[in-house]
């Protein structure tokens, strides 16, 4: 791909008509892996760390689990009770009494109705206890047993409810231990499911697992080990990995081989082909049971730096937003969920994020214009299928706009941009806090807790129980010192709950 390094105003590149010589083509059949998938985050950065964090849990460092602790129950409301009728003194009711007790009698007539048809649905429990599950697990939202019409019907009921307000209501039950947890999307140095993992998920409460190359070699290996996470999981998990495409951040090639890179649909010049590339990713990934994809890639493309390779989907905003957003539509339109990244940009950047802090020193005006653009565009669009579900920032330092933080442990950039600038209210999932632009000055738990106070809700970097221990012993001290307000917290659980709910990993009715 050539660079252009002209910074147009991303308003006339969308009126601009495409340039000619972008005509469509059909899209290669992809072909085996011939080389591994970068980065390999996971395995790098324990070179550096005791391995015995990722094969046990020390006691010392334990904190306490509640092992018995019960998912919430769903019983169906029962109906009101009768109105009793009263007469008025001549012997007989009063006209508009008469007209209000029928009205009420109809009311309670359809809610026996509702009430019957919903307690006599399999899985929804009665006033005699949980209902019994066939499959035997503790992880009760997995194979839920109410079909997808069951649970839109049931969705009715409580339509004037946001997602967010029923999310609150299970964080406000949730003990603390639970709650932390779900604010880890955890990794694992294994090649199979195994001990450590279900640690992780079944003690420690991890919200979400992120799975690499590595760890998944077949199909059938990959789905089984997904489908006993869920089965162990608290509540059910974000199963999220880099399925970007292309030569370097594939995910998937073992078992699909390789897919289009986002440089390759944008140079086909046809918002068709990252369409159906959005579709065909999405059925993958949705098959092998994960639920979100950290992608796609909306950095702008300025100088050709090494995250850009192959990753991006044009060298300007208008591109960026063309390609992309039809990519991530087709993706979230089949229920996986986007995670764009990597907010606010890394077009600029010219060296390995991976290895060092990148500094872009841009102009603010410069950064609002370019970088930030497609971030504000999906975020502020009227479709619903283009706000990401998930955005993902990173450890990159831009001086006109925060000269101390990387712009994922800023303030300025998570929290008075992201979230009251643009107006983005759903997951920020950060980028691996092992990464050498966080850990060259703060230790992950550290980072952790910078990253929390930020603004950022889900936290991507704790390898193995151990790791995840100390984030979250982290999290606790700065609970009780002060640093981190339970506010904060209940604000970044609600949003992880209310994700799962929209996506329908979990039903989305009151606990009880």
């Amino acid at each position: 791909m050539t660079i252009n390094n002209e910074h147009k105003d991303i308003s006339s590149m969308l009126n601009q008509a495409w340039p000619q010589e972008h005509s469509p083509v059909t899209p290669k059949q992809p072909t085996r892996a011939s080389r591994p998938s970068r980065p390999m985050p996971a395995q790098q950065y324990q070179k550096q760390h005791s391995s015995t964090q990722l094969k046990q849990v020390r006691p010392s460092r334990t904190m306490p689990v509640q092992q018995n602790q019960q998912p919430p129950v769903y019983t169906a409301v029962p109906p009101l009770p009768p109105p009793q009728i009263r007469r008025s003194k001549g012997g007989r009711p009063a006209i508009p009494i008469v007209v209000t007790l029928v009205l009420l009698a109809m009311l309670v007539i359809l809610g026996v109705f509702f009430e019957q048809h919903l307690v006599a649905t399999p899985g929804i429990a009665n006033d005699q206890g949980p209902p019994t599950q066939s499959n035997g697990h503790p992880g009760q939202f997995v194979q839920p047993p109410l079909s997808p019409s069951q649970l839109d019907s049931l969705r009715h009921l409580v339509s004037y409810m946001q997602y967010k307000q029923l999310a609150s209501m299970y964080v406000a039950r949730m003990s603390l231990d639970v709650e932390l947890g779900q604010l880890i999307m955890v990794e694992y140095g294994d090649t199979t499911y195994s001990s450590d993992l279900d640690t992780m998920v079944n003690q420690l409460h991890a919200g979400g697992v992120i799975m690499y190359e590595f760890q998944m070699n077949t199909f059938n290996q990959t789905k089984n080990d997904i489908a006993e996470m869920q089965k162990r999981a608290t509540f059910p998990l974000l199963i999220s990995t880099d399925e970007e495409g292309g030569p370097y951040v594939h995910r998937l090639s073992h078992i699909y081989g390789l897919r289009m890179s986002a440089t390759d649909i944008y140079n086909t010049g046809n918002p068709d082909v990252a369409t159906q590339q959005g579709h065909k990713t999405a059925h993958d990934l949705a098959a092998l049971g994960i639920n979100e994809d950290l992608a796609p890639d909306v950095d702008v493309n300025l100088v050709n730096g090494y995250d850009m390779v192959t990753r991006t989907f044009g060298n300007d905003p208008a591109s960026v937003i063309k390609f992309a957003g039809a990519y991530m539509r087709a993706m979230q339109s089949d229920g996986v969920i986007a995670c764009i990244k990597h907010y606010p940009g890394l077009g600029d950047a010219v060296g390995d994020a991976h290895k060092s802090l990148p500094v872009v020193n841009r102009s603010r005006q410069q950064i609002y214009d370019v970088e930030l653009a497609p971030f504000k565009a999906f975020i502020q669009s009227q479709n619903k299928l283009d706000d990401p579900g998930m955005i993902m920032p990173t450890d990159v330092l831009m001086p006109a706009i925060d000269p101390v933080y990387p712009a994922e442990l800023s303030h300025i950039f998570m929290t008075d941009i992201l979230r009251k600038e643009f107006g983005y209210d759903g997951v920020v999932l950060t980028d691996a806090l092992y990464m050498q632009g966080i850990i060259q000055k703060w230790s992950m738990p550290e980072a952790a807790v910078l990253a929390l106070q930020a603004g950022n809700d889900m936290l991507l970097g704790p390898t193995g129980a151990g790791q995840t221990i100390e984030v979250l012993n982290a999290i606790k001290q700065a609970l009780q010192d002060g640093r981190l307000t339970k506010q904060r917290i209940d604000e970044a659980a609600t949003r992880i709950i209310a994700l799962k709910m929209q996506y329908h990993l979990m039903p989305a009715i009151p606990p009880q």
